[in-house]
């Protein structure tokens, strides 16, 4: 972890006691794969004290966004009237203890099958239990306890929610899928309707957290809806909690594109309507020369890092080697993200040139 950074100080002792209390919030891919990394770091509190001089966390939440429209997700909302399980499926299975068969079965997707077709099995799972239940929510809580996952997972709220985008152009787009399939670009962001609340035990894990972390995630889609949720950013900013964004590697079409690193920030908190952050952890690797021109056939390109601009809002800029491609796709390297994130919270630093 390189930063424009020097100066430490030690963790609270309880916090090397019982571990540190993690909030990551997100959603789509980018939340599921930063779960991976930091699961390896969940212990339990006989190994923790076996372990008290190794970073650890005793307690991991993940708070997953619920607008997704398409897919499976997509048509299982609609038919049945529930809420969106594919990003929560992947954090169940990205928090599995088994990521073996059970992973590999939640993970199934039906390819024929009238009605089964493009359905995953962890999607049809979750529905399952939603009915036994009538409660989306504990669902997600039972299939968490059948996978064995070393952290909880909530969703952003339980309201049954659509995003609404107001264009640069004056237009408004209705619905996920509709919206990153826009050619615009996105000026705000809103929840239909907007008066929904999170879960309790959501707004609990915020205010005992050591360390909240937003992203990686796509930026309007995936975590600014989070931040709409009422209360939710009021509450992540008077949590004592570090707080982190996680930047993604590459823009993306229709959400990021033109944007820096600081314009990411700026956007998350012009939503909140609050500073939000201490820290902005950023890729410093290039990407290789096949990856940047796939990436530029679609318009994107690599995030550009204005550190000074981070400094300017009160960000302190932390740069990494996170970048890993993989088939040919921009890719965090979870470990090396969560392990800067977890020095982060044993050891503070301060904006300094170093």
């Amino acid at each position: 972890m390189d930063t424009r950074i020097a100066e430490s100080r030690p963790a609270e002792d309880s916090a090397r006691e019982r571990g540190i209390r993690v909030v990551a919030i997100g959603g789509g891919t980018g939340l599921s794969t930063l779960l991976k990394g930091l699961k390896r770091f969940v212990l339990s509190p006989a190994e923790i004290l076996q372990e008290p001089n190794s970073p650890s966390i005793g307690d991991l939440s993940a708070v997953v966004t619920v607008s997704d429209d398409g897919g499976s997700s997509g048509r299982l909302r609609k038919e049945l009237n529930m809420l969106p399980p594919g990003d929560i499926r992947n954090c169940i299975v990205a928090l599995s203890e088994d990521e073996a068969l059970l992973s590999r079965l939640f993970r199934h997707r039906f390819k024929k099958g009238s009605g089964l077709e493009g359905h995953s099995f962890g999607n049809l799972f979750l529905a399952a239990l939603t009915s036994l239940t009538s409660d989306f929510s504990e669902a997600v809580r039972l299939s968490s306890e059948i996978l064995v996952t070393r952290g909880h997972i909530y969703p952003a709220t339980t309201s049954n929610i659509e995003l609404e985008a107001l264009m640069e152009d004056g237009t408004r787009v209705r619905g996920e899928t509709k919206i990153t399939a826009s050619k615009g670009r996105i000026r705000e962001l809103f929840l239909v309707p907007p008066d929904v609340g999170p879960m309790p035990q959501t707004l609990e894990a915020v205010a005992h957290a050591d360390l909240i972390t937003i992203g990686p995630g796509s930026l309007f889609t995936s975590l600014i809806p989070n931040l709409l949720v009422r209360g939710m950013a009021q509450a992540i900013v008077a949590s004592p909690a570090t707080k982190v964004y996680i930047c993604n590697l590459m823009t993306q079409a229709n959400e990021s594109l033109g944007l820096t690193a600081a314009d990411h920030i700026r956007a998350l908190n012009r939503h909140a309507q609050k500073q939000i952050f201490d820290y902005a952890l950023l890729n410093r690797t290039p990407a290789s020369e096949e990856l940047k021109i796939k990436y530029a056939s679609e318009g994107a390109c690599q995030i550009v890092n204005d550190l000074e601009a981070l400094e300017a809002i009160g960000v302190i800029p932390v740069l990494g080697d996170y970048l890993e491609e993989e088939a040919g796709v921009a890719r965090h390297n979870t470990s090396r993200v969560s392990r800067d994130l977890m020095q982060l919270v044993h050891r503070p630093i301060s904006a300094r040139e170093s």
